[in-house]
């Protein structure tokens, strides 16, 4: 359980880093995709996590912000979804 526990926290580390202008955006979404897809969460996770990053990658067309979503937001609820996932995964 600690690997998968491990796999949140590399994620967070890397969205922080994301959001900081440390890491481009391109590898966050790529390590937060494979991430996720390798915790064992119920398939609502995986649809939720799917959306959120797909709207981060539409919002760099439009300099992180648009009429429609904000990037900090997305940010933000990737945050709330990787605190969900820890306590899903947390006996």
């Amino acid at each position: 359980m600690s690997t998968h526990l491990d796999t949140l926290t590399h994620m967070a580390t890397a969205l922080d880093a994301c959001t900081r202008g440390d890491l481009p955006q391109q590898e966050m979404i790529k390590l937060w995709r494979s991430g996720g897809a390798s915790l064992p969460l119920p398939e609502k996770f995986g649809v939720v996590l799917g959306d959120l990053l797909d709207r981060i990658e539409s919002s760099a067309m439009f300099s992180g912000e648009s009429c429609s979503f904000s990037q900090q937001g997305l940010f933000d609820n990737l945050h709330l979804w990787a605190n969900k996932a820890k306590a899903r995964l947390t006996p």
